[in-house]
């Protein structure tokens, strides 16, 4: 993860050395390079282990606010840009032309994977037995922490994309919806462990619970609220930024359909023929 981080780091640098970053996004992309950071190789992973709303606040971080920051700043054409020449043309370029590799990026960007796969992953790792599981294996708990960042990167590129369709995977308008849908059924689960009665993480008191003074049931309730309210509200501002986008792209006349559409109806009539 460390090498993940700092190739990553290293490649948007360089990048923005070698074409114009505006700071903004350099600033987006710094302040979610150093969220994921801060949730994978900092205390705060061995306080996420051992707190369920600590790992819930983790889990937002690198699966939703750390990503959506990231790809708030688009940074694909900078870390495109901090791959030297030589290698772009010689290898990323013919790799990513090829069948399997479009066939692989189709996959992971359609619209109805990214979605199932982005509600799915949190339902999936809060499994009661799941998490058990996660909780005592080391690497199933690195896996974890793995996908949920690298489907936070694809889900939030595929609805941050500014760019039309195509080249990007999804129509504009579709953007501003995804988000929306794939939030109901992390909601859902929030809801739930934050109105139930009962313990379903007992694996975080068998292991000891990193602030004694918090008892089970009220640090469920705190993880589902984080997962309720926080985390959904961040879909919110998604969902508003696709909004920006597409209002962006029809404003420049880079929405084909829409563009032609409005230049019929604001050109003028033909003028009528003499008669005679």
């Amino acid at each position: 993860m460390a090498l993940f981080l700092l190739g990553g780091a290293a490649l948007y640098w360089r990048g923005s050395r070698r074409q114009h970053t505006p700071w903004w996004r350099q600033m987006w992309f710094w302040l979610g390079w150093l969220l994921t950071y801060q949730g994978l190789q900092t205390q705060w992973d061995y306080y996420a282990e051992h707190q369920f709303f600590l790992h819930m606040l983790q889990q937002m971080a690198l699966h939703d606010l750390g990503p959506l920051l990231v790809m708030l700043a688009w940074p694909v054409p900078t870390w495109r840009a901090g791959i030297p020449a030589r290698w772009r043309s010689r290898y990323l370029t013919p790799l990513m032309r090829t069948p399997p590799m479009r066939g692989i990026t189709d996959f992971v960007l359609n619209p109805w994977i990214a979605g199932a796969l982005f509600s799915g992953l949190v339902v999936f790792w809060l499994v009661p037995f799941i998490h058990v599981g996660v909780m005592l294996n080391t690497m199933l708990y690195q896996l974890m922490n793995w996908t949920m960042v690298v489907d936070g990167l694809l889900f939030w590129w595929l609805v941050l994309d500014p760019r039309p369709a195509p080249p990007a995977h999804m129509r504009p308008g579709g953007r501003i919806f995804l988000p929306i849908v794939a939030m109901i059924p992390q909601m859902i689960l929030g809801a739930v462990l934050a109105l139930t009665s009962a313990d379903w993480y007992p694996i975080y008191t068998l292991c000891g619970r990193a602030i004694s003074g918090i008892d089970p049931l009220t640090d469920q309730h705190l993880g589902g609220l984080i997962l309720w309210i926080p985390a959904s509200g961040i879909n919110v501002i998604a969902a508003m930024v696709a909004l920006r986008n597409w209002m962006r792209l029809s404003e420049r006349g880079r929405l084909p359909v829409l563009s032609r559409q409005a230049t019929a109806v604001n050109s003028p009539a033909p003028a009528p023929r003499p008669v005679g």
